[in-house]
């Protein structure tokens, strides 16, 4: 482990900030050994406090968990909506920039992102983390009623159906492709490339593709 990263956590802890250096330990160890690969007594060892401590904070590991998470989701939503920008400069390149904003997040802040996803927190373990949750997965759900508004009633699909598919392929690309750790695999094109297929060919599908004489620059003319 980075011992320079532990220094900097002891330090935090003696200036009175002893959640903020759990939480960062507990970073580096998510970054090392994955989120179900070590103890709250070693995140105690790492920060170099007693056993005890902690507790004044964080009940136990899922709590501290729990923020964790909970943290990554906030920087998760920021980073989508961000990306989607309100639509903004048309639905659909607003909406493929969510989908790279997606695997960006899981390439740049893979601890977070196995926090968020891999630690099996039980389900309403923090009112907060349950909000931020649904603050991310709002920005996408936001983005396809967009892209759905002009399409006739009879032919307009749910937008939380088109939501749920694009969040599972996007996600899947993120975990499989697109991570910052080991667990990555190798493709013989880039994720975002993988990624821009496939949503051009799901929403090609739904009739929500860029219209058949477009050439990408919004004119339309043959």
């Amino acid at each position: 482990m980075n011992t320079s990263k532990r220094s900097r956590g002891r330090r935090g802890y003696h200036h009175g900030n002893l959640s903020e250096a759990l939480v960062q330990a507990a970073l580096d160890l998510i970054a090392k050994f994955g989120p179900a690969g070590f103890s709250f007594a070693e995140v105690t060892r790492a920060v170099g406090v007693s056993p005890a401590a902690p507790y004044r904070h964080f009940r136990d590991r899922d709590a501290l968990m729990a923020d964790i998470a909970r943290r990554g989701f906030e920087r998760f939503a920021d980073a989508l909506a961000a990306a989607w920008d309100s639509g903004q400069p048309e639905p659909l390149a607003a909406f493929k920039a969510v989908g790279q904003a997606y695997l960006a997040f899981a390439r740049n802040e893979p601890a977070y992102f196995a926090a968020m996803f891999e630690a099996r927190l039980p389900p309403g373990t923090s009112r907060e983390l349950t909000q931020a949750t649904d603050r991310a997965f709002g920005v996408l759900r936001q983005a396809c009623e967009t892209l759905t508004a002009g399409l006739p009633d009879g032919q307009r699909p749910p937008a939380l159906m088109i939501s749920l598919h694009v969040w599972a392929m996007a996600h899947g690309i993120a975990s499989l492709f697109g991570r910052g750790d080991s667990a990555r695999r190798n493709i013989p094109m880039t994720p975002e490339q993988l990624l821009e297929a496939n949503m051009l060919i799901y929403l090609d599908g739904l009739g929500l593709g860029a219209a058949p004489n477009d050439d990408g620059n919004g004119d339309s003319n043959s």
